[in-house]
């Protein structure tokens, strides 16, 4: 479908054509970019082929150096880019495939690149939206008859994170510090966490713009959702088992989040839609949406030691596990006239499905460290060591060709 050869296995098929920033040792000024098989498209060296009734009069979005000024255009421009994409990206349109010196100007091998953050992102939440995990956390530390709280099953539940420590795919991160508690007749202890941990999940940004006092209508709810990412949102699970009471995550948390740097666009997602789940009790009418946006997205996560050969699979999870959709996410989190911001990011949780393999924290997989967590060569873990890299993978199948994100991956570095 295209005159880019793109491999039946490559994430990025003429299919995605997700969004992202990127720069290169010839060219070190950040640029948006569109990723196709092992190319990336500069967008900055034909913003002049966008010659649609939105983008035509905003072409200079491309010449930026973060998707902020793209996303905040709005639904109607992000549909009409695509399409003009897919265009010019087609086997049958010559505008670029025949332009020798054009093609050369335009695409660049991804090996070549550096890849960035993809927005400056001015505000981040993470929700707590998978009732899979919610259930499994709950038992450990209440008990199974009381492992939901009385409000989980009627609102999407969330938290704000810290923006500034959101970090793209590739950033090494240091083991944390703080307070802990390890034995609870004894006095808290300060030192590095001896309990770190992973969180799969995925999150989406934030398109177009509201003011203050405004909220996103449900039905509206889809035209503010630009596109989405994986994350490892990184959990020291010491630290914050001692602070959350009674305002939550904090430190345990703020010291790193990591998301992948491609921006899969939702049109490229749709065809993965399936029902969503059935929520029971009835949320409030200002939560209901009948319409299907719950996605088919298989994710892995993988762990290697630094004394390891090969990586080892620890998770093979899904998005469809999620219980609240982030139409109902972002619909909850403005309903009080919170305004949202172009690049916004909004995350889902962790995410985990009834089956122990899909598991998507090792706080669940090694059952709060009451059993190991197999890796090759007769390594074993309950949480990270320092010198592990974790790699967060996903993709949606379809007929002959993927639709994913691409790697989000991170190394542990020893404590300061």
């Amino acid at each position: 479908m295209s005159f880019i050869k793109v491999d039946a296995n490559s994430d990025f098929s003429f299919h995605n054509l997700p969004y992202g920033i990127f720069s290169t040792p010839d060219n070190p000024r950040h640029r948006i970019g569109v990723a196709i098989g092992d190319q990336i498209l500069d967008l900055s060296v034909i913003k002049s082929l966008f010659q649609g009734p939105v983008i035509c009069k905003h072409q200079d979005v491309f010449d930026q150096p973060t998707l902020n000024g793209f996303m905040a255009l709005g639904y109607e421009a992000w549909k009409e880019a695509r399409v003009t994409l897919q265009l010019l990206l087609s086997a049958s349109e010559s505008t670029l495939r025949d332009d020798v010196s054009l093609r050369s100007r335009a695409f660049v091998h991804q090996s070549a690149a550096t890849m960035h953050l993809p927005a400056d992102i001015g505000d981040y939440t993470d929700f707590y939206s998978s009732r899979d995990h919610a259930t499994n956390v709950g038992t450990m530390f209440r008990g199974k008859e009381n492992a939901l709280m009385p409000n989980w099953l009627r609102l999407p539940v969330g938290y704000h994170g810290r923006a500034s420590s959101v970090v793209v795919s590739g950033t090494p991160l240091r083991r944390p510090s703080g307070q802990m508690r390890p034995d609870q007749t004894k006095p808290p202890v300060f030192g590095p966490s001896k309990q770190l941990d992973i969180e799969l999940e995925m999150a989406f940004f934030v398109g177009g713009e509201t003011r203050l006092g405004e909220s996103i209508p449900i039905k509206e709810a889809h035209k503010h959702i630009f596109g989405m990412v994986l994350m490892n949102d990184w959990s020291a699970r010491d630290i914050q088992a001692w602070e959350y009471v009674p305002l939550g995550p904090f430190l345990g948390k703020n010291f790193g989040t990591t998301i992948s740097p491609w921006v899969v666009p939702m049109e490229a997602l749709l065809p993965f839609v399936e029902p969503n789940p059935i929520q029971d009790p009835e949320p409030l009418p200002y939560l209901q949406h009948p319409d299907p946006y719950t996605f088919n997205i298989n994710l892995f996560v993988s762990l290697k030691g630094q004394d390891m050969a090969d990586a080892a699979t620890i998770c093979k999870s899904n998005f469809k596990h999620m219980y609240w959709t982030m139409k109902q996410q972002l619909s909850h989190h403005t309903v009080n006239g919170c305004n949202v911001r172009p690049g916004d990011l909004m995350a889902s949780g962790t995410i985990s499905g009834s089956d122990p393999e899909s598991f998507g924290s090792m706080l669940e997989l090694s059952w709060r460290g009451s059993k190991t967590i197999d890796l090759a060569g007769g390594e074993t873990r309950t949480f990270l060591r320092d010198g592990d890299t974790v790699t967060i993978t996903g993709y949606c199948q379809g007929s002959g060709y993927r639709v994913g994100f691409g790697p989000c991956m991170g190394t542990i570095l020893p404590a300061l």
